[in-house]
């Protein structure tokens, strides 16, 4: 082995080199024929066919480098390869770049980006948490992979990390510093309310802004270079930034190449000039100004200028810049590019110049600085020499006055640049104390061009010195390696640059010297080079071009360069004019003079930082001595502090490093030019790190990767062993005679390069020898059973021929036989049929003759009968005759007889009744009645002469009022003849509305012939129209029969994808209530976390949040959203939107056709409303004359009629007494005897039955009324003595007999009569107490009742005729707008007049639904509402019985005092818990708080939750709703602080999931709801809630029910995380397919031993999950969906993994991971969860594997991978197909065609842009009604829950 190059196996196989190409850098080949020593050259064959000789005799000649095998081409890390070279690291950067589009590659610990000049999907938001706690080398080479590298070691080591980013212009260092900071942002986030991380990205835009540019390699050049300190706390959030920059390219604000832009702020304010607020900038398009139109175009493709802008402005506000300090900056900036295009006139050959006072240009830009203008215009083009004696003003020079004004162009920008960065840096200062950091530095590249200047040198000056830190660091790491594993440690000999970093900064170094010469008053660029020549000529690093004076080289690390000294004077002086300084100072704007007032330190203000403690790290070379105050102030001496400081940081930090690499100089999408890679590759120092490794051992194995690789070369006495590493040992001592080729460390073995490659093609022998035995033996096998075949077939057919030759002489001596038979039963038949024959007409004849002589006989016997008939008849008719005739003459005489002493009786009878016997019977007890009737007549008179009295006095005062009434009256007759008139005019105003009527009568039925008219024409037209519709349906038919089989599939596969997409929208919608929660859930849980760091930092200044007294369930429940309130109308909904707000309200359309149309309702009822309003009018003037008249008359009615309606009232009243003591009797009865939900409908029923029976009672006592008027009319004719009819004599008036009352007033007077006559049917009785009176007044109550009722109809009937009219109107509208649309539709295709038609069909039965739908829910509202009231009458009732049994009883003195309700005694237990108010405390701390779930593991599965329920019973049942909404209240809070104290516990939330979806379901359950009581038995029935609607309770629970399953979700990924990518995707569940890993394949691992898991022990945590969800009681149907969103994490999980992981895509993983896939849809069958949809979650991955497995070579095989992976994207069957690396090389890699194939085939394709799953997505969450049937009182209270103070009711 020298050098990488082998002899010894050239003679023994084919091999592949690499040599020199001037074109593709190195070329491949084959050596064709064997090589001996001693030859001239090697024949090879290129790539092409073609042969070539390559010479190796030549001076400095050698060997060509060695290729690698195919399989370890396209590493992820090219320290993995086995041949380490310049040609193999070019070589695999290229397949991965363009093969398989991979833009990262490790190279030991650096990491090389290749710009892909594309935007790709990989860095996302999901990538970022993929990479997120991932080791290095586990996931594919990602910029993100060493972010969290140097997060880990951070937190890990303590220690502070820095990613260095290096590379050329245009190579993508700035992006992937941007990043690795959206990384720290994303992981590290702020845990304050700061969100410092957003303001930290914020940066970037504004620092591209005033640093970035366009040049002829990068559309975004950094023009400088900054160091990005990311600040974090102990707990490693982030709390503040800062930022250094370095070395500003400051002559691109004066000067820009061809096809280069300024800076972008420039073009980015001209872009915006057009705004209002820069109108007073003066500033136009970019192409109009010098400092920005030098490059030519000054557009980038793809850039929107304009738009930049606002993310600029937007980023400075989002920092805390002021706006007026904005405005000020963009002053500033518009100030430069007026100063850029001043007009400066030459005199005398351009000695003297000068600059017009009128120049807009200069008066904008001293306006926009405020400075005053005539001194500078005056101080432009002149100078100030200061000498010992005097001080004198010279005028410059036209070159002198263009430098000066570049010069002070460069210094305000510059100083503008350092203003920027110091406030950038203020904003993301800090005040916590940093306990560490991660620095990002985004430095330029190594650089040169055909002209390098002074920029380009401090850029090379600056890699030079990172070069070396870089060496070290890699040299160091290395030693460390070996020194760790105890391998000895030999001196590499790698390229120290310390020599030329000496050239150029040490004493009378290039820099020394260039400072030294701007000190001289006359020094030159030329003198300064002269003395460069003169000190370096004899260095090894300097050297002097041959053809200039004025040039230097410098030989670097990466290249030697050509500097031009022409303009490093200049440029290291940067010399401003104090004059003009001074000018800018004066400003009247306070922020531009700031911008130049001296600075304390020579240091720029970018590197002004608050400083983390000072680390001290020795240099390697002594520390320069501090310089005087003037030598301090040059660019290059200040450039060299900074750098110096830099480098101490760097050294104070572990680095990492990525180099980024430019492809190409076109900026062409992954196009690969191999000279320019080459050369950066050679420049960032990969390829030293290449050569430092290949020096020692670069390939290096753990002993179990090793021995799982190679054991195919060990024989059975050495696997028999149990040490590994022995074994290993032993194989490699057989193997390699050469004990320098490898060592062994404590842990791994370590290789020199060429040897893995040789162990390769030892194992790839013994793989084809292998192959070849087992193909021997196939083939064998394949011929030995040919051969059985064939003699098996041979036998099969000697058999069969046998077998038809048998067959064939069966059949003939079957058919002959068959023959005689046939034979035989033929002769038999016809000799049969011969004998029917002659027996069938025998017996026909003897059939006929028997039936005569029978019929003979019949008619015989028949004639005789009829006779005998005839005979009794007319017998009986003569005897009934004679009968008759006695019976007649019989009853005559009766009668006669009987009249007679009929008449005798009736004159006695009338003897005896004119008797005075006869009298005195009859007047038996009526003198009794007579004398009581006196007595009674006695009393009435003394009570009449204290009524006279009162009316004597109240008639006085009558007259009185009479008189007043009198004097209105007159002075009312007298407005009356005014009003005559008016009479008159509105009844002439009656008349002419009539006519107007008759005459709308007439209209209407002309308007109604001519409607049915035209409905008979449309009628006929619609036939017509229908019978062509019908041809045209017959004709699409026909065409749709002929497309039919085409169509069905795609109708059915578009009808699958609407159902689809209506369940995502629904699971969407579902999935962002159920974010609402959750955001919920986490802003309480951050407000509790908040309030808790506000107690103990109580001391330290800062935000306060002041905690809400407020609870959440209060919050909650006091807002009910409109879904789940009762709206009963459109107005309510109105109502409710009003108030909570129109974002809760969540309208939905059905609301909005709701209000449309009740807009269009009361437009109508307006109408209405307004016609009605002016009939009133009409009617109140005519009835205002006969209201006068009345009032009059009816005030001398009011005494008597008070005094009837008092007695009327007083018997009513007690009427209802009694009706309603019986009432409450036989409802307290009713409770009693049965204490069911059927207690409300029973006592509805009596009340209707009560209401019912009294409508009866009162059309009966109407008949009874009018009988007993027909009754005291007689009795008033008969009876001669006025006694009882003096009170209803003709002559006596009724008071109120005129006065109109309302109907409830005749009700009480018929039932005040009807009271009376149930008394006794005596007719004297009926006159006492005035109740002849009472009845005759309620029987004129009855006439105008019906004449009331009478005008009420007939408003009614004209209320309806105006309603016809009113409909007749919108009917004739609608007809209108009908006919409009009916003629628009015959315009139409016949197609679209169908569709039409549809719409409109459709609209109007959407209509309907909606009118039904109102008019249900106004009745479920009134339904509502009637039940409600019968619950508060029934409660009234309770109360009222409850206050007549309860007696306060005392208790105990330890114990409280309380109301004992005195009921009837409960023998069994009712399912209610009692508890006093005092005792909630204790029973929320051992049911919820302290409860453990161990505790009631033996009883009832979620028993707290039936003991709240049971307490919330009693609660309702005692109407206490106060307690309700307390234990509710405690209940949910105490929820909520136990998952708080337990939210990492799996069983404890597990436990209160379940507890609390039961009392949801128990809630629910006894709500006394049908809809939730269909499987309720009826005991449980008897379990409902009486008093109270807990619906919002119910709602809060649903969202804490949400919660805790967000919470278990979360607990159960965190446990099993760790676990799914070594269990499924890593696990060798199949023993042997391990062995096949990718060789070479090097892990960088943060943590000494990484924990494995097994799929059995990932399979056990699932049951241990299983098992505690199904034993706490836990709902199948949750269940299910718990394991349908862990499923869909190991999903998503490992296959993001998958995607990210080179090493796993191979055919073996995916066999492992089919295997591994089937156990847990095994364990989802055995745990009877496939239902679950936990399977269908899995699909993606199944599909995944299924990949890796199929092959990859034909169009065929594409076309099966696209129909098989419907699961996957397309990015992610295109990533897992350049993912896929071969095993061994029996395989195949796929090929950059077939990948374009599938992607041809798959851009049909609308799949997401994302490339990775997020894990993190949740499923929304149902919860099923899910009824128990456990009834209340069958539950046991344990005693281990210490509940003794609940009582059983």
């Amino acid at each position: 082995l020298l050098n990488g190059r082998l002899y010894h196996f050239l003679n023994e196989m084919k091999m592949m080199v690499w040599i020199p190409d001037p074109d593709e850098v190195w070329r491949s080949a084959e050596i064709i024929k064997d090589y001996k020593e001693g030859d001239k050259s090697l024949q090879l064959k290129l790539e092409d066919e073609t042969l070539y000789e390559y010479p190796i005799d030549l001076p400095g000649s050698e060997l060509p480098f060695l290729r690698n095998p195919d399989i370890l081409v396209g590493q992820n890390d090219l320290t993995a390869l086995s041949y380490l070279h310049e040609p193999a690291v070019l070589h695999n950067l290229k397949v991965r770049f363009l093969e398989s589009n991979h833009i990262y590659t490790y190279c030991g610990i650096v990491l090389v980006a290749i710009n892909p000049y594309e935007q790709l999907p990989i860095y996302e938001q999901d990538v970022i948490y993929a990479y997120s706690g991932q080791n290095m080398g586990d996931m594919d080479p990602h910029i993100f992979a060493v972010a969290e590298e140097a997060y880990k070691q951070m937190a890990r080591d303590e220690k502070n990390q820095s990613i260095i980013v290096s590379g050329e212009s245009g190579a993508g260092k700035t992006v992937s510093a941007k990043y690795a900071m959206r990384f720290f942002a994303t992981v590290g986030g702020s845990a304050s309310e700061t969100n410092i991380e957003a303001k930290v990205l914020a940066s970037s835009p504004i620092v591209e802004a005033i640093g970035n540019a366009k040049t002829t390699r990068n559309d975004n050049s950094s023009r400088f270079g900054k160091y990005i300190q990311i600040g974090f706390d102990k707990r490693y959030h982030i709390i503040g930034a800062n930022m250094r920059t370095y070395l500003l390219e400051k002559s691109r604000v004066v000067f820009q190449a061809e096809d280069e832009r300024n800076y972008h702020i420039f073009y980015q304010l001209c872009a915006s000039s057009s705004l209002p607020e820069f109108k007073d900038l003066g500033l136009t398009c970019a192409e109009d100004f010098f400092y920005t139109s030098q490059g030519g175009d000054t557009s980038i493709d793809g850039v929107d200028d304009a738009d930049d802008f606002e993310k600029t402005r937007h980023a400075f506000t989002l920092l805390g810049v002021k706006e007026s300090h904005q405005t000020t900056i963009f002053r500033i900036i518009a100030a430069i590019l007026h100063l850029g295009n001043l007009k400066i006139q030459g005199e005398r050959d351009g000695e003297v110049c000068s600059v017009s006072s009128e120049d807009e240009h200069l008066s904008s830009f001293c306006s926009l600085l405020g400075v005053e203008h005539s001194q500078m215009q005056h101080w432009l083009c002149h100078c100030k020499l200061v000498t010992t004696a005097e001080t004198y003003v010279k005028s410059m020079s036209l070159h002198q006055v263009v430098n000066a004004r570049n010069a002070l162009a460069k210094h305000i920008y510059a100083q503008l640049f350092n203003w920027i960065v110091q406030h950038i840096n203020k904003a993301l200062h800090t005040t916590v104390k940093q306990h560490s950091f991660i620095g990002v530095l985004d430095i330029y590249g190594f650089e040169t061009f055909e002209v390098n200047s002074f920029e380009q040198f401090c850029i090379n000056y600056a890699n030079e010195k990172l070069q070396q830190q870089f060496n070290s660091h890699v040299f160091k790491l290395e030693q460390e390696e070996y020194m760790k594993e105890g391998i000895p440690w030999t001196l590499i000999d790698f390229y120290d640059n310390q020599p030329c970093i000496d050239l150029i900064e040490a004493k009378l170094g290039i820099l020394d010297l260039l400072d030294e010469e701007c000190k001289v008053p006359k020094g030159t660029d030329q003198n300064w080079a002269q003395k460069l020549y003169d000190r370096h000529a004899a260095s090894l690093h300097f050297q002097k071009p041959r053809m200039s004076n004025t040039s230097f080289i410098v030989l670097h690390f990466a290249d030697k360069v050509e500097y031009q000294s022409e303009g490093f004077l200049e440029k290291n002086r940067d010399t401003v004019y104090e004059e003009q300084i001074n000018i800018l100072k004066a400003s009247k704007y306070q922020m531009v003079a700031d911008l130049f007032q001296e600075e304390t330190d020579a240091v720029p203000a970018s590197a002004v930082q608050k400083r983390t403690p000072r680390i001290n790290v020795r240099s390697a070379k002594p520390a320069f001595k501090a310089a005087n105050k003037e030598h301090r102030k040059t660019v290059g001496h200040q450039f060299r502090n900074s750098l110096q400081l830099l480098m101490e940081t760097l050294n104070a930090t572990t680095p990492h490093y990525v180099r980024c690499i430019k492809p190409n100089d076109e900026k062409l999408p992954f196009k690969f030019d191999p000279k320019r890679t080459v050369q950066q590759l050679r420049a960032c120092g990969v390829l030293e790190t290449i050569r430092i490794s290949a020096a020692g051992f670069p390939s290096r194995w753990s002993y179990p990767d090793f021995f799982n690789r190679y054991r195919v070369l060990m024989n059975k006495r050495d696997l028999s062993k149990n040490d590994k590493k022995q074994i290993c040992q032993t194989l490699l001592e057989n193997l390699i005679k050469d004990p320098d080729k490898f060592q062994f460390g404590r842990t791994k073995i370590f290789f020199r390069a060429g040897q893995v490659a040789y162990l390769e093609k030892l194992r790839a022998d013994k793989f084809r020898a292998a192959t070849i035995m087992i193909q021997k033996t196939v083939r064998g096998w394949l011929q030995r059973a040919r051969y059985q075949r064939l003699r098996r077939a041979t036998l099969a057919l000697q058999r069969y021929a046998r077998g038809h030759l048998a067959r064939r002489l069966f059949q003939h001596l079957r058919r002959t036989r068959a023959a005689i038979i046939l034979q035989k039963q033929y002769r038999m038949l016809r000799m049969r049929r011969a004998f029917l024959r002659v027996r069938s007409a025998t017996l026909t004849i003897q059939a006929f003759a028997r039936g005569m002589f029978v019929r003979r006989i019949y008619h015989q016997m028949l004639l005789e009968h009829k006779a005998t008939i005839l005979q009794k008849y007319a017998r009986g008719w003569l005897a009934r005759a004679r009968f008759r005739r006695a019976q007649a003459a019989a009853v005559v005489l009766q009668c006669h007889w009987r009249r007679l002493r009929a008449r005798r009786q009736l004159q006695a009878l009338r003897i005896e009744a004119r008797s005075a016997q006869h009298l005195k019977k009859l007047n038996i007890g009526m003198e009794n009645k007579v004398v009581q009737l006196q007595r009674k007549v006695d009393e009435q008179n003394k009570e009449n002469k204290l009524l006279n009295e009162q009316l004597s006095m109240l008639t006085s005062a009558h007259s009185s009022e009479v008189e007043k009434l009198k004097k209105e009256l007159q002075q009312y007759q007298q407005t009356q003849q005014g009003d005559g008139k008016q009479l008159l005019s509105l009844q002439e105003e009656t008349e002419r509305l009539r006519m107007e009527l008759e005459r709308a009568h007439g209209e209407r039925e002309v308007l109604e012939d001519s409607h049915g008219k035209e409905r008979d024409l449309l009628r006929k037209r619609i036939c017509d129209l229908e019978e062509e519709n019908a041809l045209l349906k017959q004709e699409k038919e026909e065409l749709n029969s002929r497309i039919l089989c085409q169509s069905e599939g795609e109708f059915a596969r578009n009808t699958v994808e609407e159902n689809m997409q209506m369940k995502k929208e629904l699971e969407e919608e579902r999935s962002r209530y159920q974010n609402l929660v959750k955001e919920y859930a986490s802003l309480e849980q951050r407000y509790d976390n908040l309030r808790n760091e506000m107690t103990i930092f109580k001391q330290t200044p800062g935000h306060r949040r002041n905690p809400s007294n407020q609870s959440s369930l209060e919050s909650d429940s006091n807002n009910p959203s409109i879904c789940t309130s009762e709206i009963g109308d459109t107005e309510d909904v109105i109502q409710q939107v009003e108030e909570i707000g129109m974002e809760k309200a969540a309208m939905d359309m059905t609301l909005f056709l709701k209000l449309q149309k009740r807009v269009r309702e009361l437009e109508l009822e307006r109408k209405k409303l307004q016609a009605q309003l002016e009939k009133k009018e009409q009617e109140s003037k005519k009835s205002q004359v006969i209201e006068i008249k009345t009032e009059v008359a009816s005030e001398h009615e009011d005494f008597a009629y008070n005094t009837l309606k008092r007695q009327e009232l007083e018997s009513e009243n007690k009427k209802l007494k009694n009706e309603l003591n019986e009432l409450r009797k036989a409802i307290a009865d009713h409770a009693t005897q049965n204490n069911s939900s059927n207690d409300v409908q029973d006592g509805y029923n009596l009340l209707l039955n009560q209401l019912k029976s009294a409508n009866e009672e009162l059309e009966v006592r109407k008949e009874e009324v009018l009988i007993l008027r027909s009754q005291i009319m007689k009795a008033a004719q008969q009876k001669e003595s006025g006694k009882n009819m003096e009170s209803i004599s003709p002559n006596a008036s009724w008071p109120n007999s005129d006065r109109h009352v309302d109907q409830e007033d005749a009700i009480e007077a018929y039932q005040g009569m009807c009271e009376t006559n149930r008394k006794t049917e005596d007719w004297g009785y009926l006159n006492e107490d005035g109740e002849l009176g009472l009845a005759y007044q309620g029987l004129k109550q009855v006439a105008r009742l019906l004449e009331a009722q009478l005008q009420d109809q007939r408003r009614e009937h004209e209320e309806e005729m105006e309603a016809l009219r009113n409909q007749m109107d919108l009917m004739q509208e609608e007809l209108e707008k009908q006919q409009q649309a009916f003629l628009q539709t015959l315009q139409l295709s016949p197609e679209i007049q169908v569709e039409f038609g549809l719409q409109q069909e459709i609209t109007r039965l959407t209509n309907e639904n909606l009118d039904l739908k109102e008019l249900l829910e106004k009745l479920e509202k009134n339904e509502k509402k009637l039940k409600k009231q019968l619950k508060i009458y029934m409660k009234k009732v309770q109360d009222f019985e409850a206050s007549q049994t309860v007696v306060p009883v005392e208790r105990r003195p330890h114990e409280r005092s309380m109301q004992v309700a005195v009921q009837r005694k409960e023998k069994d237990f009712q399912g209610m818990l009692e508890y006093y108010k005092e005792d909630e405390p204790l029973l929320i701390r051992n049911l919820i708080t302290d409860l453990k779930p161990q505790a009631v593991s033996a009883t009832v599965p979620c028993l707290p939750a039936y003991i709240l329920y049971m307490c919330i019973r009693h609660a309702d049942y005692i109407n206490d709703d106060q307690k309700v909404h307390s234990l509710l209240t405690s209940t949910i809070n105490g929820v909520k602080k136990v998952l708080k104290k337990h939210q990492d516990d799996f069983e404890m939330t597990s436990f209160w999931l379940a507890n609390t979806c039961r009392l949801l379901h128990c809630l629910k359950q006894y709500s006394g709801e049908e809809g939730f009581m269909t499987q309720n038995t009826a005991k449980q029935n008897e379990h409902c809630l009486k008093n109270f609607d807990l619906t919002e309770y119910r709602q809060v629970l649903g969202h804490l029910s949400i919660q805790i399953y967000q919470q278990l979700i979360n607990i159960a990924e965190g446990i099993l995380q760790p676990m799914i990518v070594s269990a499924v995707l890593e696990n060798e569940s199949i023993q042997g397919l391990s062995s096949v890993k990718p060789v070479g394949y090097r892990k960088y691992c943060s943590k000494e031993g990484d924990s494995s898991y097994s799929l059995d022990e990932m399979i056990r945590q699932l049951n241990t999950f299983h098992s505690i969800m199904c034993d706490q009681g836990l709902d199948p149907e949750i269940i299910q969906q718990v394991f349908k969103q862990l499923f869909y994490m190991i999903n998503a999980i490992t296959l993001n993994n998958l995607l990210l992981r080179k090493d796993v895509c191979s055919w073996s993983t995916g066999m492992q991971l089919r295997f591994n896939i089937s156990q847990l849809e095994e364990w989802l069958r055995g745990k009877n969860l496939q239902q679950s949809g936990a399977a269908q979650t899995l699909e993606p991955l199944i599909q995944a594997a299924q990949l890796l497995q199929l092959k990859k070579k034909t169009s065929e095989d594409a076309e099966a991978i696209c129909s098989l992976c419907t699961s996957l994207s397309t990015q992610q069957i295109v990533k897992i197909l350049n993912l896929y690396t071969p095993v061994n090389e029996f395989e195949e890699r796929v090929t950059v065609a077939f990948i374009r194939n599938i992607q041809k085939q798959l851009q049909e394709r609308n799949d997401p842009p994302q490339l990775l799953l997020d894990f993190k997505h949740m499923f929304p969450v149902l919860f099923p009604f899910n009824p128990s049937a456990i009834t209340m009182d069958s539950i046991h209270l344990p005693a281990s829950l210490n509940l003794d103070f609940l009582n059983k009711v």
